[in-house]
């Protein structure tokens, strides 16, 4: 089972989203606190609609709490700054992969702690004249690594 963690979420939308991906493909769904939102608020469980109540769901009341259960896994950082391409990354079962917050992503620390496990998803130049998007909506990113690395296991 993949787990997926949303360092200190900032959109109940994102999360409500990302939780009902996480239900369809089969993943754990880890929350760092603090976050811009609780997690009873409509937008979220909208969002995530009837799926909310299989959601496997484990909230972690800070960055330490959760650094104690990652233990010594070595888990993937998705980042636009990412070394390597999300499709190139060797996934396997029980694989951890952290999104950073929507507004400010993950912190440095954590990037110089697994310089070697960041991933990015490839932003292609302005199409039409227009101008290269920022970045990916964190739903879209999620749903773009998560089933990627799932669909490895099968």
């Amino acid at each position: 089972m993949l787990h997926l963690v949303l360092y200190h979420p900032a959109i109940p939308q994102n999360t409500g989203n990302i939780a009902r991906t996480t239900v369809g493909m089969g993943a754990h769904l880890h929350l760092i606190h603090p976050m811009k939102f609780e997690i009873t608020e409509h937008a979220v469980k909208r969002a995530g609609l009837d799926y909310w109540p299989s959601v496997t769901l484990t909230e972690h009341a800070s960055d330490e709490a959760f650094l104690e259960w990652l233990g010594d896994r070595q888990p993937w950082l998705v980042t636009k700054f990412g070394k390597h391409r999300f499709d190139q990354a060797e996934y396997k079962d029980g694989n951890v992969v952290i999104l950073g917050n929507e507004n400010t992503g993950l912190p440095q620390a954590w990037h110089n702690r697994w310089p070697d496990r960041t991933i990015h998803i490839p932003m292609p130049g302005p199409i039409n004249g227009g101008e290269n998007i920022r970045s990916y909506n964190l739903a879209n990113a999620a749903a773009i690594v998560m089933a990627h690395a799932t669909m490895r296991n099968y």
